[in-house]
């Protein structure tokens, strides 16, 4: 099993510019190291949207680094990756009494905006700063135990053009092929994940 475990998921692959580029630099970086890196493209896996739940897991539980390559849909993930993650992060495996088998990985997002980045700003048509969308991803990590990780976001992505892209594909796959000697990740300390107890989810009525 991979150590670094990319979910990639992006609705229409085939009309994208960023996803596309990363994912074929993420194929040289995996060719190169030798099965250090899996990924997992959401969208070719399923696209009946019946998620293998214990397949997504056990993938996650032999990874270290967990990846999300997404661009953002209405300030938040595509739909299937949502799903994933509403099946595969369950109430007693991520999280919760006897939810530990996140806990001390690292999560990284990797991701695109179609609006550029002075859209992202009070006076933009986005009103607040790109960082303002990013909570419900940091409390995911936390919750879970993971440890939250500088996401690296290409804004502009209809727009971007072809020599910024290179640089981004090729700083993402020298990003991953050097995790985890990132020199920014020296002061960040292991997430401890949250104490949620074991009433906050319903008892599941026997059939």
């Amino acid at each position: 099993m991979a150590e670094i475990v990319v979910i990639a998921a992006h609705p229409a692959l085939e009309h994208s510019r960023v996803a596309s580029r990363l994912l074929q630099a993420l194929a040289q970086e995996a060719a190169a190291g030798g099965g250090r890196v899996e990924v997992r493209d959401l969208y070719a896996l399923y696209p009946d949207y019946f998620i293998d739940v214990a397949v997504e897991q056990a993938a996650l539980q032999a990874a270290q680094l967990v990846v999300w390559l997404q661009p953002i849909h209405w300030y938040s993930m595509p739909p299937l990756l949502k799903l994933w993650l509403d099946e595969v992060f369950a109430f007693g495996w991520a999280y919760g009494p006897g939810g530990t088998a996140l806990r001390g990985k690292d999560l990284w997002l990797v991701a695109s905006t179609g609006g550029p980045e002075t859209s992202y700003h009070p006076a933009g048509y986005n009103r607040y700063f790109f960082d303002a969308y990013l909570p419900p991803y940091e409390q995911t990590a936390r919750l879970t135990g993971m440890r939250w990780l500088p996401p690296l976001v290409l804004h502009g992505a209809h727009r971007v053009d072809e020599a910024a892209l290179t640089g981004h594909a090729q700083m993402f796959a020298q990003r991953l092929g050097m995790w985890p000697d990132w020199p920014e990740l020296a002061g960040l300390e292991p997430e401890a994940g949250c104490d949620v107890p074991a009433d906050a989810r319903p008892a599941l009525a026997a059939d």
